[in-house]
This record gives C-alpha cells, sequence and structure tokens, in this order.
C-alpha cells in the first residue's frame, strides 16, 4: 500500500487545485477578448455568445471572473455584471445583475410629450419612447434591459433613461440610427462596490492564443518645457496597445517644425519598453516661438498619432 502513497498525494492535491476553479468553468471552454484582455469561460461564454448582439448591449469583458465577498460568482462586462447561480436548472444559470437599479438616482424628469410613440409598462408605471424604443425592441427588450425604472432624464448633459439592467442615453452627435446607446455602468457598478482594482489589468489568454493588439495609442512629450535659442532636446514617443501593454518595434516618424524653418521628419522605432527617442540639437531659434512636433506611429496596419511641442526662451 505504501507504494501507491505518493500517487494518492498527487492525486488529492491535484483536486485541491482544480477545486479553485469556478463550478462552471469547463476545460477548453474559453474566449480571449484581446481588446481588453480578459478571458470569458464556462456559462458566462455560453451566455455572451447566445446573445448575437452581446457587443452592444454587454461590451467587452473587464475583469476575470471572480468570487465576491458576499459569495457570489460573477464577471464585470463594460455594460453588464453576470452572476453565476448554481441552484438555478443548466442553462439558465447565468443572470444579469440589475445595473439600472443600482445605480439609479433620479435628476427629476423631462416632459415629453407624444404618447403615440410611446408604450408604457405597467409593471413599473414608465414609459419607453421614440428612438429609445426602436433600440429596445431591436436589442432585447425587457428580456434583456429589464422593464424601465425612470422617464427621460438629463444627466451628465446627456437625454438618458433607465432601465432595471441598463442604462440607455442620447448622444446627438453619432450618425443616424447609432444615437442610442448602452452606457457603460459595469464599470460604474464596479467602483461603486469598491471592488478590488486589481481584477482589471489585462491578464494572459487561457486558451493559449496569442494576444492581438487592436489599437494603438501614441503619446509624445519633450524632455524640456522651454530651451535656449542654441541648446539641445528630446523627444520621447510611447506606444502603447489597447490595455496599455508596450508596443515593440512600431515605426514613428516625427515632423519638427522649426521656427525658422525647415521641417526636419526622423524615423524611429520603438524599443521592447515601447519607446522610442529623438535628439535634437539646434542654434539661432527665434525667442519666443513654439516648436511643435507631430508624430504618427505604425504597427503592421495600425497607426496612432500624437503631439508635443517646446518653447524657444531666450
Amino acid at each position: 500500500m505504501k507504494k501507491h502513497r505518493p500517487l494518492i498525494a498527487l492525486l488529492t492535491l491535484l483536486l485541491l487545485a482544480t477545486s479553485r476553479i469556478s463550478a462552471h468553468a469547463q476545460a477548453g471552454d474559453s474566449r480571449y477578448f484581446s481588446e481588453s484582455g480578459h478571458n470569458v469561460s464556462g456559462d458566462f461564454l455560453g451566455f455572451y455568445e447566445s446573445n448575437p448582439q452581446a457587443l452592444t448591449v454587454y461590451g467587452y469583458p473587464i475583469t476575470e471572473e471572480f468570487t465576491t465577498r458576499d459569495g457570489k460568482t460573477v464577471q464585470y462586462f463594460q455594460r453588464a455584471r453576470f452572476e453565476y447561480h448554481s441552484e438555478l436548472p443548466a442553462g439558465h444559470r447565468v443572470l444579469l445583475t440589475q445595473l439600472g437599479r443600482a445605480t439609479y438616482t433620479s435628476n427629476g424628469p423631462l416632459d415629453v410629450s407624444g404618447a403615440f410613440a410611446c408604450r408604457m409598462y405597467a409593471q413599473t408605471g414608465y414609459a419607453v419612447c421614440f428612438a429609445f424604443l426602436e433600440f429596445y425592441d431591436t436589442y432585447g427588450g425587457a428580456a434583456q434591459f429589464g422593464y424601465p425604472i425612470s422617464s427621460f432624464e438629463y444627466h451628465e448633459d446627456k437625454i438618458v433613461q433607465y432601465f432595471e439592467n441598463a442604462r440607455l442615453e442620447w448622444q446627438p452627435s453619432k450618425p443616424e440610427g447609432q444615437r442610442v446607446v448602452v452606457y457603460d455602468l459595469g464599470r460604474v457598478y464596479f467602483g461603486q462596490l469598491d471592488e478590488d482594482p486589481g481584477l482589471l489589468p489585462p491578464v494572459s489568454p487561457q486558451d493559449n492564443t496569442t494576444a492581438s493588439i487592436v489599437r494603438l495609442q501614441v503619446r509624445a512629450f519633450a524632455w524640456k518645457a522651454v530651451t535656449l535659442s542654441a541648446g539641445s532636446q528630446q523627444i520621447f514617443v510611447i506606444v502603447q496597445d489597447q490595455n496599455l501593454q508596450p508596443v515593440a518595434n512600431a515605426d514613428c516618424a516625427v515632423v519638427v517644425h522649426w521656427a525658422g524653418g525647415p521641417d526636419e521628419t526622423s524615423v524611429l522605432s520603438t524599443d521592447p519598453a515601447g519607446v522610442a527617442v529623438l535628439s535634437l540639437a539646434f542654434d539661432h531659434q527665434p525667442s519666443g516661438s513654439l516648436i511643435a512636433s507631430n508624430v504618427t506611429c505604425v504597427y503592421g496596419n495600425l497607426n496612432g498619432t500624437s503631439a508635443t511641442s517646446f518653447r524657444i526662451w531666450y
């Protein structure tokens, strides 16, 4: 019997390790979202992918799934929070947190006329109207958003309406047909509950795929805000991806617009930290002039821009 003890001990350790994984997670059943740097797995992934408009109504995941202080297994998305309820029948164990109810504070209703364009919901005593009603019907109605819990109101200088699970808002600057959007209540509720901010940074893919770079974020700044008319300067360029991770080997063109002309263009590549540095030497620049620099960085088929400047003092 003694010769089997190492095997028994190993099996025990494996069981203890797997017990820390949420009960609904399934091996190999995971999807990594490079846009936000988080995984969605198991029943949560099934729930997400069962909605053909998931990106519009839920957004990207902003945490991994985790256990809250009160023992719930949850995962935050930009516009939603998923809860796992093991006591419910299979296929119905993922519920949406009622983020609208949890975050709503009334600013007072707006007077909306034209009841012909509205639909009243007796369940809560509020109506949904106009473009909000069209969006509500198109993207899932009460099953997705819950019932309305407010009239139209002004919040942050926008017309909004709260529902049990969401907040819709009107953004007139967007193109026709895209002016009603779902507000990012997931991030708001995350902060409201004072959740651990350590859950937000991006993580590695669970399925061994390589995280993709889908957007460049470029920043540029001058080492010295002011210089003499003859001297030196350094322009620092920082290139990061959509999750603020460094992007190496991005090609950056820096155009310096000298006050006395002509423009000077330099091409640099970022190092493993996502940084490129341009060193400048100059003389006879007019006192008081502003030396502007424009930066364009390219990585694959992606590009990003930035700008910086410094002043010639005397």
